[in-house]
């Protein structure tokens, strides 16, 4: 099969972006789908027994459809032919089916790849069907939307639909590893912004490779950071636009009003990154993130109803579904704000690394052998059940360790009670060595 970069009339030695120079060679190099490909697999199976038949690749954008639809025509030697849903018409599919008629007067199969074939209407779709039944043309269809929703019954009753996974962390450091392998070079970044790259992915490893291309081309005399990696892609890779918005710029949006408890507007900008074509699966993401970091404790039904409203969708689909989106934005952006717990355990996770492996002190420890019993396992230790209201009073943080305040309540909602707890126990609690 002849190489589509080649194909399209360019020079085997001309500039090409990243991403097209590390597609995979075989099927068994893409990364995180190995329910489909890997051996004893429906499409590994499919392949190996020579029965192939049509498919549509359903699996959101970056994980891996185009490269795989290209495998497929070379492992089963039929001619690539590739067509997007977007840009063709009816002529251009007459043109196909006339190219895979003469093919076939000459002992050839022809492998259709059609992209975004949602985006086909259904006197369009229902267009392939006679060529699907005579075998003129091996169908792999790719899309973003749910096929039961999107493609004809008719189409759908003669292609098999493989769902595709987005790409986990695992997948996404496999392709920098990859990427890295063949610039021969590391990327310039620090184990924490390496995170971050692959966070800011979401799953989508075209994205990732892009993201990768330009961080290359930066002139880093030290390993940038996370808030320098926040700059570069800002200003050099916004790209992955859902209705030619970035969903990234959205995401913020929709973050900051909700924190600002502006509901109408946090309202808006969810509607903007549905309406656009967003998997709603990122944006309750996003709101299950929020209800923990920006709402907080001073209102704890935040991130259950988060929760819920995700578990709401994946058991009505769309668009009933988006109700609980809606009702979700509204409840965060009007409830009452705090990110103390968040400022707090990120407080404590810098002392924790500050500290290194400090022992939690004896009476914390439990004490279940003679032994341990014998070197002061548990020693001091007072049931906080069996003293007044319930508590004792001891010092937990290590012996070696002054105690530290990391968590600050506002007088906000349900942290104002919460503030009261705890200046109730902090004046209670024992000086140490008085346990």
């Amino acid at each position: 099969m002849a190489d589509l970069f080649a194909a399209a009339g360019f020079d085997a030695d001309a500039p090409r972006p990243l991403a097209d120079r590390l597609r995979p060679t075989s099927l068994f190099e893409v990364a995180g789908q190995d329910h489909l490909l890997a051996p004893g697999a429906p499409l590994r199976r499919m392949l190996e027994r020579k029965r192939f038949t049509s498919i549509i690749l359903w699996g959101p954008p970056g994980v891996g459809k185009t490269t795989i639809a290209r495998l497929i025509a070379r492992e089963s030697g039929l001619d690539f032919e590739q067509i997007s849903a977007v840009f063709s018409g009816v002529a251009d599919l007459r043109k196909v089916f006339d190219q895979a008629a003469e093919r076939r007067r000459m002992g050839k199969g022809t492998l259709l790849f059609v992209d975004e074939i949602h985006r086909f209407n259904r006197a369009q779709q229902d267009g392939f069907l006679p060529h699907l039944e005579s075998g003129l043309i091996t169908l792999v269809g790719a899309t973003t939307e749910n096929p039961s929703f999107e493609l004809n019954p008719a189409l759908l009753s003669r292609a098999k639909v493989l769902t595709l996974n987005r790409l986990d962390a695992a997948a996404l450091e496999t392709l920098l590893q990859r990427a890295e392998a063949h610039e021969r070079r590391a990327l310039p970044l620090t184990s924490e912004a390496r995170a971050a790259l692959i966070a800011m992915a979401d799953g989508d490893g075209r994205f990732l490779i892009n993201l990768a291309e330009d961080l290359f081309g930066e002139s880093a005399s030290a390993p940038i950071g996370v808030g320098a990696l926040a700059s570069i892609v800002q200003r050099r890779a916004p790209v992955y636009d859902k209705g030619q918005e970035s969903h990234y710029n959205l995401a913020s949006a929709l973050q900051k009003s909700i924190r600002g408890s502006d509901v109408d507007a946090a309202l808006y900008w969810a509607a903007r990154m549905i309406a656009g074509g967003e998997d709603p699966r990122f944006v309750l993401r996003r709101l299950i993130v929020i209800a923990s970091e920006d709402v907080g404790n001073a209102d704890p039904h935040a991130l259950p109803l988060a929760i819920a409203a995700a578990e709401a969708f994946e058991r009505l689909g769309q668009p009933e579904g988006e109700i609980a989106i809606g009702q979700l934005v509204a409840y965060l952006g009007a409830a009452p704000k705090s990110n103390r717990a968040h400022v707090a355990f990120m407080q404590a996770k810098a002392a924790a690394r500050e500290t290194g492996s400090l022992a939690p002190p004896a009476h914390a420890l439990n004490a279940p052998t003679a032994l341990m019993k014998s070197l002061g396992y548990s020693k001091g230790y007072q049931y906080d059940h069996d003293a007044p209201d319930a508590f004792a009073g001891l010092d937990y943080f290590p012996s070696e360790m002054a105690r530290r305040r990391f968590y600050e309540p506002r007088e906000t909602g349900f942290e104002r009670e919460i503030l009261k707890r705890l200046e109730y126990w902090n004046a209670r609690r024992k000086p140490r060595g008085d346990a």
